[in-house]
């Protein structure tokens, strides 16, 4: 008996194992970096870009899911962007706050006044893997 109870505990834990479920290694949990970077349009005047800057700063104190913020302008030398000038950086506790961002109406308006003179955008979120 007591040898079937440590089989099972052991298959048990190895299972646990192969499907990812230790404490801190699901693939759905953990810090989300929500990358976003900009192309403006040609005619985009510089007050404009100005203001798009300032309102995205500004999704920080209307939405408590974003728990870091951080942006900047390409400088990179290697003549890779593509066009793209600005890239920001928003960080989520987890999927959850991702998905009060998203829909949520400071963002959506947000999104209404960049609309107008955005060329492109490119966004890609993570997962963030420390190992």
């Amino acid at each position: 008996m007591k040898r079937l109870i440590i089989t099972m505990l052991l298959l048990g834990f190895t299972a646990t194992l192969g499907g990812c479920q230790m404490a801190g290694h699901n693939p759905h949990t953990g810090k989300i970096r929500h990358v976003v970077m900009f192309k403006f349009k040609d005619d985009a005047t510089a007050e404009q870009v100005a203001a798009i800057e300032k309102h995205f700063a500004q999704l920080k104190h209307d939405i408590p899911e974003i728990v870091d913020y951080e942006w900047g302008t390409n400088n990179s030398p290697e003549g890779l962007a593509d066009g793209f000038t600005h890239c920001f950086l928003v960080t989520f506790n987890n999927d959850a706050g991702r998905a009060i961002y998203l829909p949520h109406p400071a963002h959506k308006d947000f999104v209404t006044h960049l609309k107008p003179i955005l060329d492109k955008v490119m966004v890609i979120d993570y997962t963030v893997k420390t190992e």
